[in-house]
């Protein structure tokens, strides 16, 4: 297990972060519901090893089954004897998680009362990493960062970050938060895939620019590049939960590319598709999920594939983008501007 710096703070994280989702009951009513199906001892044996592989990550949010997440992974730590110091813990608020009006979204109430809801459930004094897991278009940014600065100053959270954000929006906050010497956002919880690389439009460029930690969620797209399926599969848990949006006819080319690359390692179709994420330098870490032992010690198998430069040509041509606007301009007018001694035409 490789640990990476947390944006530009001086935290370290496994590049493997284990992801929560499936802890709780399976017919909650919840959209998690679906993907979900643990009880405490199903957390415990799969906590056990990821511990016992070296992840010191965990990302939990208060929505997942109806906060059951939180309080089994809170839980769990306390059961495996785990030193809160040795873990980062992550969660998030925006959600609904009540009836009444101010149940949910990212304004200064809700996120007062879901934090110290959060708290409670992990059996904590603090949060390592609190995300706003959604775009507010009623609440101000200001709002929002007042109070995330609020709790780090209280020594309630200690780091703050954003999920599913636009690449402008997240500037936005940036700029403010240094203009009021607020809390700043570390990091950027976000959809990546071989199957769906529309992150590397706008959002990796200003990330690498500003420097935030990009932890990625949904790496085998919601389980289509499990390996299992064949072409347009839509089986399993996309059968009745098809999410995220994904071309299928262009994710069966990504597909066939991996197989044959995953036959040339001996790997599996799922370790090559997260060997190709944590490939990338943009990366900080790559959340999984898991109900079974067999399916985490199957995607911890990604930590030791390297990919040579031919494979990693070869996956990217298969998964390549589309040229939209700006950036097909910007090839163009920029072709003249590579870093080089300029030599004037005679």
């Amino acid at each position: 297990m490789r640990y990476n710096r947390f944006g530009n703070t001086g935290l370290y994280v496994s590049e493997i972060c284990l992801g929560t989702m499936t802890f709780g009951p399976s017919a909650d009513g919840s959209m998690w519901g679906h993907i979900a199906g643990l009880d405490q001892d199903g957390v415990d044996r799969i906590m056990e090893r990821a511990l016992a592989t070296g992840i010191n990550f965990f990302d939990t949010a208060d929505i997942y089954s109806n906060g059951e997440s939180e309080r089994l992974l809170g839980q769990s730590l306390r059961n495996l004897g785990v030193r809160r110091s040795d873990v980062v813990v992550a969660t998030k608020a925006f959600g609904r998680t009540g009836p009444a009006a101010n149940d949910a979204g990212a304004s200064r109430g809700h996120i007062m009362d879901a934090v110290e809801q959060s708290l409670e459930r992990l059996q904590t004094d603090h949060i390592d990493l609190y995300q706003i897991h959604g775009n507010d278009s009623v609440t101000g940014i200001e709002e929002t960062l007042r109070a995330l600065d609020d709790l780090v100053s209280r020594g309630l959270v200690r780091y703050v970050g954003v999920s599913n954000w636009s690449a402008w929006k997240m500037m936005k906050a940036l700029g403010i938060s240094e203009r009021r010497g607020w809390a700043r956002f570390e990091s950027a919880q976000a959809y990546y895939s071989i199957a769906g690389r529309d992150l590397e439009r706008e959002i990796v460029p200003f990330l690498e620019s500003e420097k935030l930690g990009l932890m990625v969620w949904s790496p085998l797209a919601g389980g289509l590049l499990s390996g299992k399926y064949g072409p347009g599969g839509s089986e399993g848990r996309r059968a009745t939960f098809d999410f995220p949006p994904v071309d299928l006819d262009r994710a069966d080319t990504v597909i066939a590319a991996m197989r044959d690359v995953a036959a040339a390692h001996g790997a599996t179709v799922p370790q090559v598709a997260l060997a190709w994420i944590l490939a990338k330098p943009f990366v900080t870490s790559v959340i999984i999920g898991a109900k079974r032992l067999d399916q985490l010690d199957d995607n911890l198998g990604a930590v030791s594939l390297r990919l040579s430069d031919d494979d990693m040509a070869r996956l990217d041509a298969a998964s390549a983008l589309a040229e939209e606007y700006p950036g097909w301009m910007f090839s163009r007018q920029g072709a003249g501007r590579i870093p080089e001694p300029f030599v004037p035409k005679a």
